[in-house]
C-alpha cells in the first residue's frame, strides 16, 4: 500500500512529456472529504468545441426562426374584440 501511494505520488510531481506543449487546463472540485480534480488536454478542448460549436449554433438559428414564425403569426392574425365576442 505505501509503495502506491509513493508512486502516485512521484506521478504527480512528474514533468509534463512534452515541454513544448501547453498546459491543461485543471478544475478541482472540493468537499470536506473529497477532492476531485478535472485536468482537460488542450487538444480535446478543441475537439469538444469543434463537435458542439455546430449544436448550438444550430439550436441557436432554431430559436430566433420559431420566435420570427411565432411573431409573424401573431401579426397577422386579428386581434378579438369584445363586439365580436359577444
Amino acid at each position: 500500500m505505501t509503495q502506491r501511494k509513493n508512486t502516485y505520488r512521484a506521478a504527480l510531481h512528474r514533468d509534463p512529456a512534452e515541454p513544448g506543449s501547453s498546459p491543461a487546463r485543471s478544475t478541482t472540485l472540493s468537499t470536506r472529504f473529497v477532492r476531485i480534480t478535472i485536468e482537460l488536454e488542450p487538444d480535446a478542448a478543441r475537439s469538444l468545441d469543434r463537435w458542439t460549436a455546430p449544436a448550438i449554433s444550430l439550436l441557436s438559428h432554431t430559436r430566433t426562426t420559431a420566435l420570427d414564425l411565432l411573431s409573424a403569426f401573431t401579426r397577422a392574425t386579428p386581434a378579438a374584440t369584445a363586439d365580436q365576442q359577444s
